[in-house]
């Protein structure tokens, strides 16, 4: 079973830079992300039957602060199945948002998780079919536009099926 652990992101569809950045791609095909902005902390290929990954999250989560993150940088990347990914991120990392990911990472591959992507920030806005434009020219026309500078504190989180139910729930506190 598939299931992953996102932290929502509270960007909004309107946002003005997203308007400008979407009304940038006009005639190339994206399918722009609607709503469930997250980043994805870790995303399980595989759970070992019978194992419960709750105690082990409320653990690690019981006294996490909230992160604040600034984002400030927009990118795309090439993903498996021949396409791009055209993504909100930031350029600084909190260190301890990093190693809160990487302890569950590292429990979750303990308690006998397969793994197989290594962890990478960033909000997934938009998917473009690789034959329908190039890497190099998605870049360019994101370095268009000036790439907003927001910080924002992350909250809630969710681990969950894909596609499916939720599994467990958890709102951080704010500093």
């Amino acid at each position: 079973m598939k299931t992953y652990l996102e932290i929502k992101v509270p960007i909004k569809y309107d946002d003005p830079w997203f308007e400008e950045l979407r009304n940038l791609f006009v005639g190339i095909p994206v399918r722009w992300q609607k709503g469930f902005y997250h980043i994805t902390m870790v995303f399980v290929n595989d759970t070992p039957k019978g194992v419960d990954l709750r105690p082990m999250l409320e653990k690690h989560l019981a006294t996490a602060p909230a992160p604040e993150i600034t984002f400030d940088r927009l990118d795309a990347f090439s993903i498996k199945l021949g396409r791009f990914l055209i993504h909100l991120a930031t350029t600084h990392i909190p260190e301890s948002f990093l190693a809160l990911t990487q302890a569950i990472r590292l429990d979750m591959k303990n308690l006998g998780c397969v793994i197989h992507s290594d962890f990478m920030l960033h909000v997934t806005l938009g998917r473009v079919n690789s034959f329908d434009v190039e890497l190099s020219d998605l870049k360019d026309i994101i370095d268009r536009i000036l790439p907003p500078s927001c910080t924002l504190t992350l909250t809630d989180l969710e681990y969950r099926v894909l596609r499916g139910r939720t599994i467990y729930v958890k709102c951080l506190e704010s500093l």
